[in-house]
């Protein structure tokens, strides 16, 4: 049998897949482990099932000289250093279908809470606040008809457009590629300054890369209307955290409505004082059934990837072309 190490406990539809057919080992603390306790106990496994909080680096490969596959529990591939498995000859698999509608889902009703002050509602009556409707009372702004930027028109972006098509907003996308499904309901690409400028939301849906590092700097906040809102559940890394609590600060947008944070799982400090932030701790993929189907598809591209057959969702498809790995 395959012996498999998984980093943290994961639904139970993914394990019994794994344990019909390997030798599962998991990391039983509820936290994330450590490098050293990662390669504690893989260092003997020929597979791994990890998540993205996971670094799964030239150190952790080298110290596990079995390793055959890797599949981590994500559609991100950031926290894994692809091209160094590529060269171990390590099948990397990702699980990128199962959280796509779940992730837009998310995005869009960050958008909503954020516009129309949600959470600060909630908690203004939580503390006993209400005493009657008021013509002034928790003014919010509108988000049928309004102007979209979603930046990255890849499937989550293409799906948060449709969201946004349903509130008759104008799309806007900036995106390496042209996207055919995006103007087909009449979204426009733009350059990202461009979207930044002319956007009332700017939402992100980009993988975090050197070209998406920043890829929201404090010069493209700058850019952003007063009464624009930045909407991120893609990786935190994405925005330059700092300068948006600057920006922030000092009004130069309205708002903010964040998933994900450049420095997770610490959080800046000031942003949980704005009540023009939203915050939500990384739970784009948070839905019972998304979370069991990203256990299923992980554990049956890992089991896959040992067994010499092709995976669907392969990070590194030149590793196929070696010899069979069963």
């Amino acid at each position: 049998m395959h012996s498999i190490f998984v980093t943290r406990k994961i639904p139970a539809e993914g394990l019994e897949i794994l344990r019909a057919c390997c030798e599962v080992e998991i990391f039983e603390a509820d936290r994330m482990p450590t490098k050293q306790e990662i390669i504690k106990h893989a260092r003997d496994k020929e597979g791994l099932l990890c998540l993205l909080t996971d670094t799964i680096d030239r150190e952790v490969m080298d110290a596990c000289p079995r390793l055959r596959a890797i599949s981590t529990y994500s559609a991100g591939v950031n926290h894994i250093d692809i091209s160094y498995a590529t060269q171990k000859n390590i099948i990397v698999t990702n699980a990128p279908a199962a959280l796509t509608e779940t992730t837009a889902d998310l995005a869009f009703a960050l958008l909503l809470a954020v516009a129309r002050r949600i959470p600060e509602s909630d908690r203004f009556m939580r503390e006993r606040k209400f005493n009657g409707w008021a013509p002034m009372l928790m003014l919010g702004h509108d988000v049928y008809g309004k102007t979209i930027g979603i930046v990255g028109a890849g499937k989550i972006g293409t799906a948060v457009a449709r969201r946004a098509k349903g509130f008759s907003m104008n799309i806007l996308y900036y995106s390496r590629k042209q996207n055919s499904e995006i103007e087909a309901m009449g979204g426009i690409k733009k350059d990202i300054d461009e979207l930044c400028a002319e956007s009332d939301f700017v939402s992100l849906h980009v993988p975090l890369s050197q070209e998406t590092y920043h890829i929201i700097d404090e010069r493209r906040l700058r850019l952003m209307k007063k009464t624009a809102f930045l909407i991120n559940t893609s990786r935190g890394q994405c925005v330059d955290e700092n300068a948006l609590v600057r920006c922030l600060k000092e009004g130069v947008i309205a708002g903010a409505a964040l998933d994900v944070f450049e420095f997770e799982p610490a959080v800046s400090e000031e942003l949980y004082e704005m009540e023009n932030v939203v915050l939500t701790p990384h739970i784009g993929s948070a839905t019972l059934a998304t979370r069991r189907n990203m256990a299923i598809m992980a554990a049956e591209q890992l089991v896959k990837a040992l067994r010499g057959e092709r995976p669907e969702y392969v990070v590194n498809p030149g590793v196929l072309g070696s010899e069979s790995r069963a």
